[in-house]
């Protein structure tokens, strides 16, 4: 993956754009998430990325980077296969990590303690 390629999976996008992916990554983050739980070593952080997405009071700009990662994420067609262990995450992984880069400290205290709630009820153990 290439700095464009990232860069163009993170557009924010209009509004109406980020509503559809929205709604994709609900449907699909939590099967995808339990997949990846091994082979992604920030998964709280994914976990907070999300609600921040899903957050209301999270700036546009902010909510459409995420749900651009987030979409990206839970695709199931993308460059490498999620199958194959550690590699098959591993362009997920540069996706993530770029939109935690740009939107830098708009994740809040508050989505990170949703995020442990949720991990140990879903994911407990």
């Amino acid at each position: 993956m290439d700095d464009i390629k990232i860069g163009e999976i993170l557009l924010p996008g209009e509004e109406s754009e980020q509503e559809a992916k929205a709604r994709k990554v609900k449907r699909r983050f939590w099967p995808t998430l339990k997949r990846a739980m091994r082979q992604i070593p920030f998964s709280r952080d994914v976990v907070a990325a999300y609600y921040c997405a899903m957050d209301p009071a999270t700036p546009l700009r902010t909510r459409g980077i995420l749900l651009g990662a987030l979409a990206y994420f839970v695709m199931p067609f993308d460059f490498i296969p999620d199958v194959l262990a550690v590699v098959g995450f591993s362009d997920d992984i540069a996706v993530l990590t770029a939109a935690f880069a740009a939107i830098s400290g708009q994740i809040k205290k508050k989505h990170y303690i949703e995020a442990d709630e949720t991990l140990k009820e879903k994911l407990p153990g």
